[in-house]
């Protein structure tokens, strides 16, 4: 009897085990280049997605934002992978908390969803160095990255022998709900157009996908960008936003491969922002005309983005000029709320309910899947949790700031030269008196703005919007004088020719033409705050510097809710909650005067809140800060005060430029 039952434990194993197999390989989704059709399993497929970035949002939220574009009538969602936040260093990986990627797919097919998934290993994705680790500059070639140098290959293969295998088991045909991988992003815009690389980077995603789910590539709908970016054997789909004729840019799609189904790979329902620039706006009555335009043509499209999130820490990236790196750069706010149709803090707006209308009541040619409704689409509550008021701690200037060694050397060294990813850099050098009244400082390429100090007395600040930047000096006789310079890295270039974007001072500082050094270099990079803790308040401190409060919640919150800290009355600097970079603030600048905090980042009554702030040029006198329960990133526009040498006048040249490219 024993084996009699054992042989039949291991015919039933097997049959299931077959069984199992056999299931799995038939399920398929593929291109039918003759009928101009989506197939999956053999049957006809139609996706409507939203963009969606797991490193944006808390964990505890994810599947709140999911459940909420399923409710809209869409069946997929697409997410970018951020090579940056998988691999901080190189071979040290992170996949816990906001980086837990396998979680998040999980959470999409849960709810019965598909994924479009977009590894890179370049993003864009307005994030810093367009979602590259920091320490490729360093390992890589200049010129080398998303071209077939064996470097950037090499390290590329190493992180997609991690990324890709854990992949695998995700993919549509081996089960899962990943229905496409794109490979690379946008292509067509960058300048290398290395022909080699694409077939390179597509065998090596092949290598992991196989059959087992579809390739594709993503480009501008601009002819000279189809002509580099689609890459043999992979469906090539197109990006376009409100103001354009989809119908020619699906013939642009066309004219690269034989039939197939048109699909908008980036639809815009909202646009990205950049400090000193209103907040842009997409009409909800545009997108729902566009999104009617593209059904009617039997299209799949995917919205970038369905709900935008945040920046936090340092995550945010900058673009600029085409024609030059060091003019008109825009850095990118920490908020990315995109005036999507989810809010930054998971609210619904008009925007999306004439979305869920539309798919709802609009007839296809080829119905999506039935609409499912949350009982509940009511917003988010949201507390004011009041005023609290900061104690001074410790300036920058003050030895128990250094946290790294400082590197000495005779010419400055970029953040990178030194190993440093984020924060700030502060230069030092001693002048000699052997200068004329006033003396020229020439500081070549600032990256991205500095502060000018004399005898920690500041005297000016640079910015990178102008390029090569020069100030007047009155130095005094008779003394040496300590020259104190502050990089600010206000965030990496995500898009376009200047992506090998290296921060802090790239070339010489110059005292009337006289190259002046040797340098000490203290680096800041405010990986976290809880040193803070052993150093007791003062009256008073010079900025650039620490400010420190704790608190309790009101004991009628037992529970945190999400709110906003709302910076008016700082000039600029960094926010820091229970150790937890909020981001970038700079209300001086605008549009965005407060910072998103969501209830995961605050503890309950009775426990204790530790609030930092890093402050570089003037704190409210009273030193006070504001939790309230309503954001403001679309607030006044300004130039950076009388404290500036340089007066930033209109950036919206350079925003139309790209708002012009995408939409």
């Amino acid at each position: 009897m024993h084996w009699i039952g054992v042989c039949c434990f291991w015919s039933l194993f097997f049959f299931v085990l077959s069984d199992t197999n056999n299931s799995t390989n038939n399920r398929t989704f593929i291109v039918d280049y003759e009928k101009n059709e989506f197939l999956k399993d053999g049957e006809v497929f139609r996706y409507v997605s939203g963009d969606l970035h797991y490193f944006r949002i808390p964990k505890s939220y994810w599947k709140d934002r999911i459940q909420k574009i399923k409710a809209a009538g869409l069946n997929a969602i697409t997410t970018y992978v951020e090579w940056s936040l998988h691999e901080p260093f190189p071979g040290t990986y992170n996949f816990e908390g906001m980086a837990d990627l396998e979680y998040f797919i999980k959470l999409i097919q849960d709810e019965g969803m598909y994924l479009l998934l977009r590894p890179g290993p370049y993003i864009c994705a307005e994030r810093d160095f367009g979602g590259f680790p920091y320490w490729l500059l360093n390992v890589t070639p200049k010129g080398s990255l998303r071209t077939n140098d064996s470097s950037y290959k090499k390290y590329v293969s190493q992180w997609f022998s991690v990324l890709m295998q854990k992949m695998k088991p995700h993919l549509y045909g081996n089960g899962g709900n990943i229905i496409m991988v794109q490979v690379e992003n946008e292509y067509g815009s960058y300048y290398a157009c290395d022909s080699d690389y694409k077939l390179w980077l597509r065998d090596l995603l092949k290598g992991y996908v196989e059959d087992k789910a579809l390739l594709y590539t993503i480009d501008i709908c601009r002819q000279r960008d189809f002509e580099c970016g689609p890459i043999p054997e992979v469906y090539a789909t197109v990006d376009f936003g409100i103001s354009v004729n989809a119908a020619k840019c699906f013939d642009l799609m066309k004219t690269f491969q034989k039939g197939g189904p048109p699909v908008n790979s980036e639809f815009y329902p909202g646009w990205l922002a950049h400090w000193q620039e209103p907040h842009p706006k997409v009409k909800s009555a545009d997108v729902v005309k566009q999104m009617k335009s593209m059904l009617s043509l039997n299209a799949s499209f995917s919205f970038y983005m369905f709900h935008g999130g945040t920046n936090f820490g340092f995550t945010s990236g900058a673009n600029t000029n085409e024609n030059d790196a060091n003019i008109g750069y825009l850095p990118q706010l920490t908020s990315y709320d995109y005036d999507a149709p989810i809010t930054e803090a998971g609210d619904l707006t008009e925007k999306y309910f004439r979305i869920k209308e539309t798919l709802e009541n609009v007839k296809y040619s080829s119905p999506l899947p039935e609409n499912i409704s949350i009982t509940s689409l009511i917003p988010m509550l949201k507390a004011a949790y009041g005023t609290f008021y900061l104690r001074p701690l410790v300036s920058i200037f003050e030895k128990v700031t250094h946290r790294i060694n400082p590197v000495l050397s005779v010419n400055p060294l970029t953040f990178e030269g030194m190993d440093i990813n984020t924060g700030f850099v502060m230069y030092e050098t001693i002048l000699l008196n052997k200068f004329q009244n006033p003396v020229t400082l020439t500081v070549n390429s600032v990256r991205d703005r500095a502060i000018i100090y004399l005898d920690q007395v500041q005297v000016g600040t640079m910015n990178r919007l102008k390029g090569n930047t020069t100030i007047l000096l009155d130095i005094k006789q008779n003394s040496a004088q300590t020259l104190s310079i502050l990089v600010e890295n206000q965030g990496r270039i995500n898009y376009g020719d200047f992506i090998e974007d290296r921060k802090g001072i790239l070339g010489n500082v110059l005292l009337d033409n006289e190259k002046v050094g040797p340098w000490k270099m203290i680096a800041h990079p405010l990986n976290e705050t809880s040193w803070l803790s052993s150093i007791k308040p003062v009256d008073n401190v010079q900025a650039p510097a620490f400010y420190r409060t704790q608190f309790t919640l009101p004991e009628n919150y037992t529970s945190t809710l999400d709110t906003y800290l709302d910076t008016s009355g700082w000039t600029k600097g960094v926010a820091f909650l229970n150790d937890i970079n909020l981001g970038r603030y700079w209300p001086l600048a605008g549009p965005q005067i407060t910072l998103y905090v969501p209830a995961s980042f605050l503890k309950p009554p009775p426990a204790v809140n530790t609030f930092v702030m890093f402050e570089l040029e003037r704190a409210p006198q009273d030193l006070s800060i504001k939790f309230v329960d309503k954001p403001t990133i679309n607030g006044p526009i300004n130039t950076l005060g009388p404290s500036s040498v340089l007066v930033i006048t209109s950036l919206l040249t350079f925003s139309n430029f790209f708002n012009t490219l995408y939409r």
